[in-house]
């Protein structure tokens, strides 16, 4: 399907519902689009009012399962308290209501493909927790089940103490705690099915073996980095329910190889150029830039990222539409890379980023807060070392400094370029999916 169709899709409803007066009667409301997966199945949700709410879950129409919420039944993975006098007695773990996942059917199985779906929509429509409690023992295929969770990294049950070696050997009436920062870290993906996650073509981890890059303002040891993306390939796909658009992360694609006729300008000049050219040549961007020029000198600027190992450059699209430009790159042989501070050195996984919204007709509405946290979340899925996320704006960029405080960065210092004042700004592995909230 193409892209640019997502934005005549349904947008999405609020997922909660008013209570019915009639409980022993079966009340149908329309059915809600959820969210649309990076492969652009859409999930929608369907609440039947029977004895207590049912949710029904379809993935293109196609009803995968169905769920309920215990009112009176709660549970907290609280952790550090196994084991001690507080386990079982904690008060501030959170505790969420249990669910209980069901198929559309009697005796009926669910795959695990579509079941990484429905645990997709869950975490849209339960974004804040940090866990969901969950029960599978209905399913024909509940073994199936508990092995792909646990498996995966996607669930864990309640650990006992003292800790025993994990086994096959599944408690189907468990409560399976499925893991909203596993989630998001992609587990339950790669390697188990055929439904891609948010990375349509993953690559496998290079090994560490080590070069060298020297250049005026660099020289460092590094990991050797991995071959580029083909032009125009898509990176980072993920449906974004707070505004309802597909957010697009691709390759920049110079010559055009992937365009459509009607995308060509009358000189022939590819569609991620053409728009590069015009938003450098916005004074809101040159302000910041300093890159206002010709066709030719952005064109020998994108072949300057393109001949770099340690720099990709992209564009943003929202349901196929140019939002902006975006610079990653590798900080262990980056500039920046003698700024850090000494006890927090630049990791050799560590990776940096560059942005500029170049429409301004995507400025504000909420939508800075969504796309730092996506290129955030497409760093840190791109290659599981990656321990931190770099940037370094002007320090005097106020409008920057709210964007990255809202994908949760944190300054450990301001230090000075030869060309300007910076402000260094962190995220972290561990901070970015703990506190995460994507929808």
């Amino acid at each position: 399907m193409d892209p640019s169709a997502v934005s005549q899709w349904q947008r999405p409803r609020p997922w909660y519902l008013h209570a019915c007066s009639a409980p022993l009667r079966v009340h149908l409301l329309s059915p809600r689009l959820v969210c649309v997966l990076p492969d652009f199945t859409k999930i929608t949700a369907t609440t039947a009012v029977e004895e207590g709410e049912v949710t029904r879950l379809a993935l293109d129409d196609k009803p995968v399962a169905h769920y309920s919420l215990a009112p009176d039944y709660t549970h907290a993975l609280d952790l550090s308290s196994i084991g001690t006098a507080m386990q079982g007695a904690t008060t501030h773990v959170p505790k969420y209501r249990v669910l209980t996942l069901k198929p559309p059917a009697p005796s009926g199985r669910i795959a695990v493909e579509d079941l990484w779906g429905v645990i997709h929509a869950l975490f849209v429509l339960y974004y804040e927790q940090e866990q969901i409690p969950t029960l599978i023992s209905t399913f024909a295929n509940a073994v199936e089940i508990a092995d792909y969770l646990v498996s995966s990294g996607l669930a864990r049950t309640y650990p006992v103490s003292p800790p025993v070696a994990p086994t096959k050997d599944y408690d189907l009436d468990a409560v399976y705690y499925i893991s909203r920062a596993a989630f998001w870290q992609g587990a339950g993906t790669t390697g188990f099915h055929s439904r891609p996650n948010w990375l349509p073509h993953p690559r496998p981890v290079l090994p560490e073996v080590y070069t060298f890059t020297r250049k005026d303002n660099v020289v460092a040891k590094h990991p050797v980095r991995p071959v580029k993306p083909a032009p125009g390939e898509v990176l980072y796909r993920r449906y974004c329910s707070h505004v309802g658009q597909m957010l697009e992360l691709t390759h920049f694609d110079l010559d055009g190889v992937t365009d459509l006729p009607e995308h060509r300008t009358a000189d022939g000049v590819s569609r991620h150029l053409a728009a590069f050219h015009k938003w450098h040549n916005d004074p809101r961007i040159n302000s910041a830039w300093g890159e206002a020029g010709t066709v030719e000198k952005h064109r020998e600027y994108i072949e300057g990222q393109y001949r770099d190992p340690h720099a990709i450059p992209a564009v943003w699209s929202w349901d196929g539409e140019l939002m902006g430009y975006v610079e990653v790159n590798y900080t262990k042989e980056d500039h920046v890379a003698p700024y850090f501070p000494d006890d927090q050195p630049p990791g050799n996984w560590d990776r940096g980023l560059h942005v500029l919204v170049g429409e301004s007709k995507f400025l504000g509405g909420g939508r800075s807060e969504i796309w730092i946290r996506s290129l955030t979340h497409y760093l840190f899925l791109n290659d599981p070392r990656s321990q931190r996320i770099v940037g370094e704006p002007a320090a005097s960029n106020g409008p920057i400094q709210g964007v990255v405080a809202s994908g949760g960065y944190y300054t450990p210092l301001i230090f000075d370029f030869p060309y300007k004042r910076s402000r260094l700004v962190l995220q972290t592995r561990e901070k970015f999916f703990s506190n995460l909230t994507l929808r």
